[in-house]
């Protein structure tokens, strides 16, 4: 089997507190939490995907290059999503969006992210929409990732110029492709974590991955208690990181 999405990573000043801004956000539970990282995931029995957050000391420079988007099933929701989200602490950004029916802010560290309009499609994909990443080649990175992530590009997206990567059942977040002018410059701050399953081999994924157009990249790894690295850290073809967990349920 390949491998498949588990999670989003994001770089943080404050781990703890941003996890908790954001756990607040989706109205999703603190799920881990130890000195190196914080971790939530959605209420049992809710779709999506876990989000981990790990300290950094590097400043946020540029606009992220991944972002979230969260759901709204009604205008009257998605305003008043809005309002809870600034009277805590997210602020408005203008990225050159112009006149949409989303609405862009940022969170507590500068992350922007989208609350989005109702949409059918995210019917079912719980709090969390999707994650978007931007690209100057959607059609190809979204070709990469959908070998990546284990999800199937929706049918389609030749057709639309919409390249979607989507659940099979529907259940939990979209992996999404927009296009950008602008070339991956520095380390992103989010990026996605994958793993084999349980029977699989984390060093033959690896290597199924390099074959496919991934890179292997030093971004200063930590190591675990024991001493290893137990996992592989890897870029797309357009330099994106991320990375290669091992085997797991």
């Amino acid at each position: 089997m390949p491998t498949r999405w588990t999670s989003v990573v994001i770089d943080s000043a404050d781990p703890p507190a941003l996890a908790r801004w954001w756990a607040t956000a989706l109205g999703w539970e603190l799920s881990y939490e130890s000195p190196d990282e914080t971790d939530i995931a959605p209420p049992e029995g809710e779709p999506g995907i876990e989000l981990t957050f790990v300290p950094v000391a590097d400043p946020k420079l540029i606009q992220n290059r991944v972002h979230l988007d969260l759901r709204s099933t009604t205008p009257a929701g998605q305003e008043a999503l809005v309002q809870r989200l600034t009277a805590g602490g997210a602020q408005p950004a203008e990225i050159g969006q112009g006149e949409v029916p989303w609405v862009v802010l940022t969170d507590p560290e500068g992350n922007e992210f989208c609350i989005l309009e109702p949409r059918p499609e995210y019917a079912e994909t719980g709090a969390l929409a999707a994650v978007v990443m931007a690209a100057l080649d959607p059609a190809a990175l979204a070709t990469f990732w959908a070998e990546v992530s284990g999800l199937p590009l929706r049918a389609d997206a030749e057709v639309t110029g919409i390249y979607g990567l989507q659940p099979v059942d529907g259940r939990g977040p979209w992996l999404e492709f927009v296009t950008t002018d602008q070339p991956h410059t520095v380390k992103n701050r989010l990026h996605l974590d994958v793993a084999p399953f349980p029977d699989d081999d984390q060093s033959a994924e690896v290597s199924r991955l390099l074959k496919i157009g991934a890179l292997r990249i030093e971004v200063g790894q930590s190591r675990s208690p024991q001493g290893q690295i137990t996992w592989a850290v890897l870029a797309d073809p357009e330099n994106n990181e991320f990375c290669v967990l091992s085997s797991r349920a």
